[in-house]
């Protein structure tokens, strides 16, 4: 952040007590920390047979994990429960947490769930242009190379064997 999201001004690097360098606006006399979204990402896991949801989305060829934004005044939890419903007409059987991460290409904290769902009830939405059910094996391989959701998917891999 360069700029006071209040006045505009040019902000200043100064040191808080406890918190390290942090811009400040001289103007506002305030601290200015900086801002960003949230969002959450899921390792889909079928309740029967232990296999991992995929989907593709927005005419992207790669696989990915079932994703979205959290609203202003919901919780982690509300929105896991509210995308995986949204996305795939599934709902949340049981889940722990996963890992966080923060993607600086979309300014976004990314909080990770394994969930569990019944992947015999999926009815996906217009969001979601394919998906495929695969085993933990098939899913390394198929999604998205080098990306948050591949680093999610092995992480969870290694807390559930």
């Amino acid at each position: 952040m360069k700029y006071c999201y209040e006045c505009g001004r040019l902000l200043e690097k100064r040191e808080l007590i406890n918190e390290g360098i942090i811009p400040y606006c001289p103007k506002c006399e305030k601290y200015m920390f900086e801002v960003f979204s949230t969002a959450v990402s899921m390792v889909v896991i079928d309740v029967n047979s232990d296999k991992v949801l995929l989907i593709k989305q927005y005419n992207r060829p790669d696989y990915i994990l079932v994703a979205g934004y959290v609203n202003k005044g919901e919780n982690l939890i509300d929105t896991i429960n509210r995308e995986l419903k949204e996305e795939t007409n599934l709902d949340v059987i049981d889940y722990i947490f996963n890992d966080s991460k923060y993607y600086e290409k979309s300014n976004t904290l990314m909080a990770n769930f394994i969930v569990k769902a019944d992947l015999s009830k999926i009815k996906v939405n217009q969001e979601i242009d394919e998906y495929n059910i695969f085993t933990f094996e098939e899913a390394l391989k198929n999604i998205k190379k080098d990306s948050l959701a591949s680093y999610f998917l092995s992480e969870a891999i290694k807390k559930i064997r």
